[in-house]
């Protein structure tokens, strides 16, 4: 019975090893104007690789900045897209960046526990607690992603809150900063309002376009947008609509010309 009872407390699964979400539930958003208290690098020349992936960089000094993070997971919730990703693309390095402390704790778990059981696997994965909406380019340097995620973002629906929206176009500007030319934001919600809201300021920023729907269905990560997350999978259970946009990082128009 007490060893029932402790199993039954344990924070991990006795049979897989991974945290129980349980054990990790926060509120459903934070408010990102609010000031959070955790450590944030002076530039991104001072992100520690070796926290984030030490089987690939042992020590700090062992990073020359050859390999760099491509992907970004903003909101990454409870990482259930970074961790389909990591197979996918087993050379490439990702983080998630999420706001809530119980939430990114239970990723990092999550992603130890990956490791653990499955050698050699998830290496390129990580996790961060920080403030994406203020932090962004502490993180990464001019034309460093190639992919960043927004996945079922907070809303916001209030008028007066709709600044806190994390699609904008001030933030697209830090976005275009960040993203390489060529390179894709991807987004969806269930929330129609939202889904115009951001494909308006998508359609209205001059560094993005939208993406044709042919790559769309050649994209397999696309395929991942509604169903490699637990909100995407609510979403589904309950028979709702989703709503995507993804655009491309386009090069700067040099001359007098209309984004078409």
């Amino acid at each position: 019975m007490l060893e029932h009872e402790a199993n039954a407390n344990s924070t991990h699964s006795k049979t897989t090893g991974l945290p129980r979400k349980r054990f990790y539930r926060a509120r459903a958003h934070s408010n990102p104007l609010s000031d959070s208290h955790f450590p944030v690098p002076i530039s991104p020349s001072q992100v520690d690789y070796s926290v984030h992936y030490p089987q690939l960089f042992p020590s700090p000094d062992k990073f020359d900045g050859s390999k760099r993070i491509e992907f970004a997971d903003v909101g990454c919730g409870f990482g259930g897209l970074l961790i389909s990703l990591s197979t996918m693309f087993p050379e490439t390095l990702m983080i998630g960046m999420e706001l809530r402390d119980k939430v990114t704790e239970y990723v990092k778990e999550r992603v130890v526990a990956l490791r653990s059981s499955n050698p050699g696997q998830y290496e390129n994965v990580s996790v961060v607690r920080t403030n994406s909406m203020k932090y962004i380019p502490n993180y990464f340097e001019k034309e460093q992603l190639t992919k960043m995620f927004f996945l079922f973002p907070d809303p916001h629906f209030k008028e007066k809150n709709h600044r806190r929206r994390v699609i904008n176009l001030h933030l697209l500007d830090e976005y275009a900063y960040v993203l390489r030319e060529g390179g894709i934001i991807y987004t969806i919600t269930d929330v129609e309002e939202l889904g115009v809201w951001i494909k308006s300021c998508l359609e209205g920023h001059p560094l993005f376009e939208a993406v044709t729907k042919e790559e769309l269905e050649a994209d397999a990560v696309v395929k991942l947008l509604s169903s490699a997350t637990e909100e995407g999978q609510k979403v589904a259970r309950n028979g709702g609509q989703t709503f995507q946009a993804v655009y491309r990082r386009i090069a700067p128009c040099v001359s007098n010309c209309e984004k078409h």
